[in-house]
């Protein structure tokens, strides 16, 4: 095999995967919900509601109503969570 045939190999092998881990991650994210008020302190996905802190990881208590976590859909109020952000 020359080279070229192999970086040729090598590309679509990297495109097959790149494509693959971009279906996968966009059907898991259709499988989840944002759920409030069900994170554990330093486990939140992302910025809160009440914008005291832009990132994940950052909530200083567990289950703050403000701070939110994907979860699996269905179970975010069987958890004890709600679909929204508390009203400021």
């Amino acid at each position: 095999m020359n080279n070229q045939t192999m970086i040729r190999s090598a590309f679509i092998g990297l495109l097959a995967v790149t494509a693959l881990t971009a279906t996968t991650t966009a059907a898991a994210a259709d499988d989840k919900e944002k759920c409030y008020g069900v994170s554990k302190a330093g486990k939140n996905d992302c910025a809160n509601g009440s914008g005291t802190h832009s990132c994940a990881g950052q909530s200083k208590v567990d289950n703050s109503p403000d701070d939110w976590k994907l979860v699996a859909k269905g179970s975010c109020e069987q958890m004890g969570g709600k679909m929204a952000a508390p009203k400021k």
